[in-house]
């Protein structure tokens, strides 16, 4: 095996360039996928102790044969020279601040025998639970001060993996009385759910769902990669993740000369993409996809889609990733939604479906078709999802109410905060023939471009369009849901779709069991919840105020968006899918706007210190420039911040830490940019836009390089 990176793109290169091609040769790639305790690997090791691969599909597995999965996963770990394990979790709270966004206490898996000679120290119960202090973790009045454990459950839905020295095993972790800590617990409670919900739709739909029902998801994650040297120069991003203040470049995004130009070998950025998908790689991490984004030093990852908990865990390493390697390259990554300014923020657009474990996707409608025979199947659960997203996009929009998409929301880079959904025309008139009583199966349009030259030959293209200005759009086999942040965990947005789905599925379930017709059922609810439906422009304002006045939800604050998390039908719809508790529900609000004022508490403090620090003795020594208003600017920051710790709740802290965030301090950085404007190049101490946002045109590149 190859010991680089390096040593496999060369590999690769001289591959490529053999005239005649022989049978593909990936014995450089080998190692890919081994570092995960799955599959053929871990059937190799579990073989050894008497058991099989079999035994880790059935999660019985913590019960009866712990100890076996300890030695063989102690086996692999040391045959891929780590001894070192940890139980990894997701505390609350983590997005835009906590590195890597999870927790773990790492332990050695050897100690010493009575002769002091080395054993192993990794037994069953070793692997399959912990325990940890919760007492700085986010809980939102979840457990006393005196009450301070922290108890950790191997899921068994995510495989364990090995990165370094260290195997990770993904965990569960909650209080002394089971109330969830973190974010995984939720969903895999609303994991639960839906496979009960829906297995009861779906068998009276005639769709055979004993394998079980689960919700795959595709993650694509955007970021930008900037100079090293020059985010030193920037304690905005280096404390808060974004540029609190900043004068826009002579140049932005305004002739699309970004999104997906080449990815220039002359910077830093395509070396630092290239490691970290071999590293993704060697995790088992399918990260596909790589490209530049729309913002100047603005790029994107894309992975193959998996099922939502293994997706999850392996984007927030991802993000991990992604933060570690950039440094080596001297580059930072920027995972927070809006850095700069008038360009493009960051998403990480969840694409979510449903599908039986057996491989039937619930969401294609050929699939649905040849699996049940019954032309009604797939429109009644479409329209049991049209009306979970009419009746809960407030919940929708609780779930992307991260602090970082307060300024990307709506502005032609992200969908407004309205929830809709698009279906696209030929699945809308579809639908609407349903209601209307007809019973078809879904024959989508088909279309051919022909370009008119004998070079290219005509080709099919979709029925439908992209429509990016929806926050849900309909994708063919999948929803995309938009709108989420890229510095997000997304278990919270997920945990909102298979809950709002699988009430849904249960009630539609309900009334078939009690004798009603099932397309019934579905018209119904079509009719009810029509209106959610959007195909349009959602950018356009016109359309968003016919949208608002026709009821659709919107809600334009993030904090009141968070404060929906404890609304009365919210609260029964969790505690009937038996997600989580009125407590667990108050609880996580309240984490929920602790963190947003936290995050605007920090751009607060951090703008004063620019202000003190560089911008006013800047001016100073220009003799020209806003001094006074910078000074008064100060003296107003500490006035706020101070009147968020005199109050109380978390919801009025967040609320004061709004105003002070989207109206105060754009009003001050107003200031700030003018006094960029006065003040010569030589004598402005902080990165400009120009030195942060054009690695192309700003990167030093060593001609003798090109000869090594």
């Amino acid at each position: 095996m190859f010991a680089t990176s390096a040593a496999v793109k060369a590999l690769a290169r001289r591959e490529a360039s053999r005239n005649t091609r022989a049978m593909a040769n990936l014995a450089a790639y080998e190692d890919f996928g081994k570092n995960v305790f799955t599959g053929k690997v871990a059937d190799e090791y579990l073989k050894k102790h008497g058991g099989s691969g079999d035994v880790l599909k059935d999660p019985n597995w913590v019960n009866n044969d712990s100890d076996m999965v300890a030695n063989a996963v102690f086996d692999w770990a040391i045959d891929r020279g780590a001894n070192v394990y940890c139980h990894w979790f997701q505390p609350m709270a983590a997005s835009g601040v906590r590195h890597g966004l999870t927790g773990q206490v790492q332990n050695i898996m050897l100690k010493f025998n009575s002769e002091n000679e080395i054993v192993q120290d990794f037994k069953g119960k070793t692997l399959t639970k912990g325990e940890t202090d919760g007492s700085s973790y986010p809980n939102g009045g979840l457990r006393g001060t005196h009450c301070a454990g922290g108890y950790l459950a191997v899921d068994t839905s995510s495989p364990i993996f090995c990165r370094g020295d260290t195997i990770f095993i993904p965990s569960a972790f909650v209080s002394y009385y089971g109330a969830a800590l973190d974010e995984k617990t939720p969903l895999l409670r609303a994991n639960a759910a839906l496979n009960t919900q829906a297995t009861r739709l779906f068998d009276h739909l005639g769709l055979d769902t004993s394998s079980g029902v689960i919700t795959n998801i595709g993650l694509e994650q955007e970021i930008f990669l900037i100079p090293r040297e020059e985010y030193y120069r920037r304690p905005d991003l280096q404390m808060a993740g974004r540029t609190i203040i900043g004068k826009n470049a002579p140049r932005g995004q305004e002739m699309c000369d970004h999104y997906m130009a080449p990815l220039s070998s002359a910077t830093a950025a395509l070396a630092c993409m290239q490691e970290i998908q071999d590293e993704a790689w060697r995790l088992g991490i399918p990260l596909k996809t790589r490209h530049r984004e729309v913002a100047p030093n603005q790029f994107e990852f894309a992975p193959l889609y998996g099922t939502n908990t293994t997706q999850i865990d392996q984007n927030v390493m991802v993000m991990q990733i992604i933060e570690e390697i950039a440094p080596k390259h001297g580059l930072a990554a920027l995972l927070q939604e809006k850095p700069f300014n008038d360009v493009n923020g960051s998403g990480k657009h969840n694409n979510w479906s449903i599908a039986t474990r057996d491989g039937v996707q619930v969401l294609d409608p050929d699939a649905v078709f040849e699996a049940t025979g019954n032309e009604a199947a797939f429109p009644v659960i479409m329209a049991a999802i049209v009306a979970a997203v009419d009746e809960h996009g407030d919940l929708m929009r609780m779930a992307i109410a991260s602090p970082g998409n307060d300024f990307r929301l709506g502005a032609c880079e992200a969908p407004p905060a309205i929830v809709s959904t698009y279906l696209g025309d030929d699945m809308t008139s579809y639908l609407e023939a349903f209601l209307n009583g007809e019973s078809a199966k879904y024959e989508p349009g088909k279309k051919t471009l022909d370009l008119g030259v004998s070079e290219v030959l005509p080709f099919q293209v979709p029925a439908e369009d992209r429509n990016r200005t929806s926050p849900f759009p309909y994708g063919g086999a999948r929803f995309e849901f938009r709108a989420v942040g890229s510095a997000q965990n997304v278990s919270l947005v997920n945990t909102v779709l298979n809950t709002i789905a699988a009430e849904k599925f249960g009630e539609f379930a309900d009334r078939i069991d009690a004798g009603e017709d099932a397309a019934d059922v579905a018209r119904e609810a079509l009719k009810k919840h029509w209106k959610v439906i959007f195909n349009g422009d959602n950018y356009d304002e016109a359309n968003q105020q016919m949208l608002t006045d026709n009821g659709v939800w919107r809600i334009d604050s993030g904090v009141e968006a968070i404060a929906r998390l404890t609304a009365d039908k919210n609260i029964a719809l969790f505690e009937k899918m038996g997600v989580l508790s009125a407590d667990e529900c108050t609880a996580r609000q309240d984490v929920l706007h602790d963190h947003y004022t936290g995050t605007v508490e920090m751009e607060a403090l951090t703008l004063i210190d620019m202000i003190n620090q560089h911008i006013i003795p800047s001016v100073k020594a220009t003799g020209a420039g806003p001094l006074s208003e910078l000074e008064a600017a100060v003296a107003t920051l500490k006035s706020a911040v101070a009147a968020i710790h005199a109050a109380d709740a978390s919801m009025d802290k967040a609320e004061l830490a709004r105003v002070l965030r989207l109206e105060t301090m754009i009003d001050i950085r107003a200031v700030c940019d003018s006094a960029e404007e006065t003040v010569p190049a030589n004598l402005w101490t902080l990165a400009t836009y120009k030195e942060l946002l054009f690695l192309d045109s700003h990167t030093e590149t060593d001609p003798e390089s090109y000869f090594e």
